[in-house]
């Protein structure tokens, strides 16, 4: 509605570990086997199978909702086109050595068998003891509480006393680490403790990150299972000990609790501590436990071989682009965070160890030569990657310096995390690496709109690889928006049953039917009747059907709650009942108007000409000079002037200069040329043969240079006050709108459109018409209808951008201004300010208000008084101030449609045996009200 060109390119991620573990319980309940049951193979195509079926659930909710988009480019990241972006990409970043393999610390699902992101993982705040359900176990395990027990130094009778919330760990202990300053323990610098099960000798070393405040100022070092544990373990050379393997259960030299589970593991460790005197006491201890999203599972810290990608250089012109203004980060509170995240960032995992996804393009090298060593997988010199195998032959043959007959590979069997292929998504779905046409055209795109958890997992890494992999920003600004959550703000979640499908609320829904939803899911049979039970909560009755314009309309009026939306379907409620509203008054509206209304424009202006505005190009020469002979600088000048200047095709001819127009048409170009070069030029090129044939184009151009404009209408002297108070109202509310869009402030935009609509089109102005239809005389009639056109057509292109479907139904049944209408609402100009300014009279505004304040007045004498607000009365309007009065009295109609109201009278005193209102302390008025004792 704005004219300018855009592209929205939807499309949806393959969630590799979501879809894997939807997939795996679906094949588990219908068929009783495992993804192993099926092979590799044949899991990927049951995935598939999957994805056809259910996959196309995101893209129907769009379609729902009214999205704008180019459904012919819809992108899927399993796509042909994708997955050959993944794998340019990925093997790039793997010769320029950004992407590496090392062997670290992970967040590892036991249940998943697979690394996972930090997205993945929900951190859940403890109190205190609590018992939580894992999976796996038929019992609840207990967390939040830190077990206390002693290691014996050795040759000596002291021990030092150190304290865990997970004590299975301990079996993995290499060392006991002190504060340096700490004097309780400066006789123990350099001596050892001795392992109670294992009987290894453990260093008691000194660091700065041990607290000497926080509980006996002594801490347990196990590198290979706690991230800070492993950063100490990296300053000070300490074996790495992984005493829990990929199922979570006890490995290696662990004596009797190898093979154990690592919780009954932790069971069993606090009674051998107790029976050999070293268990020192469990308290009770507020904590975060990491559990994964997916399996809810303990997230377990393992070392794992993985493939990451190294950030710290792509952070850095991340933080950059932010802190210059390069890339806008709205609401700027967010910036903060960004600048953090990129301060501290670590390397990115982007290994899972799943079967749905794309499978990781690099192939571990045996090289079958007893002159050359045997590599290992943690060996990056022994992994080479390639777009085909054949090049990835290649290169290692060209490495070992060997006949690639001597080479074997085997391509490392995980896959890429999502976010990998997600980041690549503002070119791949261009056809990068293809140089192809529309990359050069839309990339880099204006805009993305997010959710801000998101900003470090998917914006972040999208501008990481485009500026590496491309030069350039993705896009020039980031618009965050709030999470949804219920109506209590609690995250949305299956088990609470409190998941709110945008579908329900469009359609509606019943409970039973909400009940049968959990049914037709993964879910236990316990968490079934939790879900059921939040569900009794908080759709007692259902979810009423509401309707896209009303669910639309809401979320952007929610915007003003801040990071988060709580989400009530009462207030989506209310907005279908708005919806009614305006239905209704559209009807009402248009009956007055009749079948053969015939708006007449009455204004004509003239537009600045292009040529002018591009002050930078000499007039003469731009007349003058043939169009083969331009230069690269003018059409370098034209094309970025074209590429702001809004157009709708065909419908818009009031933009366009004749002078630009006759140069461009007569240009002896090549379309190719240009389009490479001038996307835009071309673009408007096209436009303008459209608009020759055009006769309404033709007078405004060809002819005087002068165009009928269809927003500008010169208030006629027949208008009413009311009349200028409606058009008045309609400018402010188009200022409203085109700054709170401006601002990302939707719901300031919301709410001029609320307020347009219901408090003063419906509650005052069609009220105050009723008696002019009824009565007035045929000018009256006439510039009234005008107002009323104008306000309704006006009043529906605001509000067109929230509740679609609503207004194109109205407005097809608006009559039509002119023979070259637009054909939808959508590609109607949205209202400019510019257009409707000369409308708005404060002055007027502030008479009405006051108007209004005595209508109000009146009908609260009638409520105090018992009376019903149809009552009708008649009505003193009281002021010693004669001016006032004066100014007042061309009001007395309006006042007594909105006030039904017999009759109004304007007096200087009141009448006697009458009920006294005060309006005004500022003027001293009163009202008085005939006929209440």
């Amino acid at each position: 509605m704005k004219g300018r060109t855009t592209l929205w390119v939807p499309g949806s991620d393959h969630a590799g570990i979501a879809t894997q573990v939807v997939v795996e319980k679906t094949l588990w309940k219908e068929e009783q086997k495992t993804r192993h049951d099926v092979g590799r193979d044949g899991f990927i195509e049951k995935v598939w199978q999957w994805k056809h079926a259910k996959g196309d659930r995101i893209s129907h909710q769009l379609r729902r909702l009214g999205s704008s988009v180019d459904w012919e480019r819809y992108c899927f990241t399993m796509d042909p086109k994708l997955c050959t972006a993944v794998v340019e990409a990925f093997v790039r970043l793997h010769d320029e050595k950004i992407i590496y393999r090392s062997t670290r610390l992970v967040n590892w699902s036991c249940t998943l068998k697979s690394a996972i992101s930090d997205i993945e993982v929900d951190k859940t705040e403890l109190t205190g003891r609590t018992l939580l359900p894992i999976p796996g176990y038929k019992e609840k395990i207990e967390f939040g509480v830190i077990v206390s027990f002693a290691y014996k130094v050795d040759g000596s009778d002291e021990e030092i006393v150190v304290a865990t919330t997970r004590v299975e760990t301990m079996l993995g202990d290499v060392a006991v680490a002190v504060h340096p300053d700490d004097s309780r323990y400066t006789h123990l610098h350099g001596k050892y403790v001795v392992h109670p099960f294992c009987k290894r000798k453990l260093p008691i070393i000194c660091d700065t990150y041990v607290s000497m405040e926080f509980g006996t100022g002594a801490v347990k070092i196990t590198p290979a299972h706690d991230h800070n544990d492993y950063e100490i373990g990296v300053r000070h050379n300490l074996q790495l000990i992984t005493v829990i393997d990929d199922e979570g259960n006890i490995t290696g030299d662990c004596g009797e609790f190898t093979g154990m589970k690592r919780f009954h593991a932790r069971k069993a460790i606090m009674d051998a501590l107790k029976k050999m005197d070293l268990f020192r006491g469990v308290a009770d201890n507020p904590m975060v436990v990491p559990i994964c999203s997916r399996s809810k599972d303990i997230v377990e810290p393992l070392i794992k071989p993985q493939w990451y990608v190294k950030c710290d250089e792509m952070a850095s012109k991340a933080t950059e682009a932010v802190r210059s203004g390069e890339l806008k980060i709205t609401p700027e509170s967010h910036a903060k965070i960004w600048y953090r995240w990129m301060e501290g960032i670590r390397d990115w995992c982007i290994s899972r160890q799943l079967w749905w996804g794309h499978r990781i393009p690099a192939y571990f090298v045996t090289v079958n030569d007893p002159s050359i060593p045997k590599g290992e997988e943690i060996d990056n010199e022994y992994w080479v990657s390639g777009r085909t195998i054949e090049e990835a032959l290649s290169k290692a043959a060209a490495r070992f310096k060997v006949d690639s007959s001597k080479i074997t590979l085997r391509q490392d069997e995980d896959v890429l995390d999502t976010w990998f292929s997600s980041a690549l998504f503002p070119f791949s779905v261009f056809g990068w690496p293809n140089n192809t046409k529309d990359l050069n055209v839309f990339y880099p795109g204006s805009l993305l709109e997010t959710g801000h958890d998101i900003l470090f997992f998917w914006v972040a890494r999208m501008v990481f690889f485009g500026q590496k992999l491309l030069g350039k920003l993705p896009f020039k600004e980031v618009f965050l928006h709030p999470m949804v959550r219920d109506a209590h703000g609690r995250k949305m979640s299956k088990s609470l049953g409190n998941v709110i499908d945008p579908m329900d609320v469009i359609t509606g829904i019943s409970l039973e039917q909400l009940h049968k939803q959990l049914y037709d899911g993964n879910l236990d049979a316990k968490e079934i009747e939790k879900a059921k039970e939040g569900q009794k909560r908080d759709f007692p009755k259902g979810i009423p059907e509401c309707g896209t314009d009303a669910l639309r309309f809401a979320l952007c009026a929610y915007m003003s709650q801040g990071r988060d939306i709580n989400l009530d379907i009462l207030r989506v409620e209310g907005y279908r009942f708005f919806c009614n509203k305006i239905w209704n008054a559209t009807k009402f509206a248009l009956s007055y108007l009749g079948e053969d209304y015939k708006f007449a424009n009455n204004s004509i202006t003239c537009k600045t000409p292009l040529y002018v505005i591009l002050h930078n190009i000499d007039y003469n020469n731009f007349k003058t000079v043939s169009a083969t002979t331009y230069s690269k600088d003018i059409f370098t000048l034209l094309d970025n002037y074209l590429s702001h200047r809004t157009y709708l095709k065909g419908f818009t001819p009031s933009i366009v200069d004749s002078q630009v127009l006759d140069a461009l048409d007569g240009a002896s170009l090549s379309l190719s040329d240009l389009e490479s070069h001038f996307p835009h030029v071309i673009r408007w090129w096209r436009h303008i043969a459209f608009l020759r044939s055009d006769p309404v184009y033709r007078r405004c151009f060809l002819g005087s240079g002068k165009c009928e404009s269809n927003a500008y209408y010169k208030i006629s002297s027949d208008s009413s006050s009311m009349d200028r108070w409606m058009l008045s109202r309609v400018a402010a509310a188009v200022e409203s709108c085109n700054a709170g869009f401006e601002a990302y402030d939707f719901q300031k935009v919301t709410t001029a459109c609320y307020n347009l609509w219901l408090y003063e089109l419906c509650d005052v102005y069609l009220e105050c018409l009723k008696p002019v239809f009824k009565s007035g005389q045929p000018n009256e009639v006439s510039a009234a209808k005008a107002a009323l056109y104008i306000t309704l057509d006006v009043a529906l292109r605001l509000l067109s951008p929230f509740m679609p479907f609503i207004t194109e139904e109205l407005f097809q049944r608006l009559p039509r201004k002119t023979s070259w209408e637009p054909p939808s609402i959508c590609v109607t100009p949205y209202p400019e300010v510019e257009e409707h300014q000369p409308w708005r009279d404060l002055a007027l505004e502030e008479e009405v208000e006051f108007v209004q304040k005595i209508v109000h007045s009146i009908r609260s004498a009638k409520s105090d008084n018992n009376l019903t607000t149809k009552t009708k009365t008649e009505a003193y309007i009281v002021s010693t101030d004669s001016d006032l009065l004066k100014t007042l009295e061309k009001y007395s109609v309006t006042v007594a449609s909105l006030a039904i109201c017999s009759a109004v009278h304007f007096v200087p005193s009141p009448p006697a045996e009458c009920t006294v209102v005060v309006v005004s302390e500022k003027v001293s008025d009163t009202l008085t009200v005939e006929g209440i004792d």
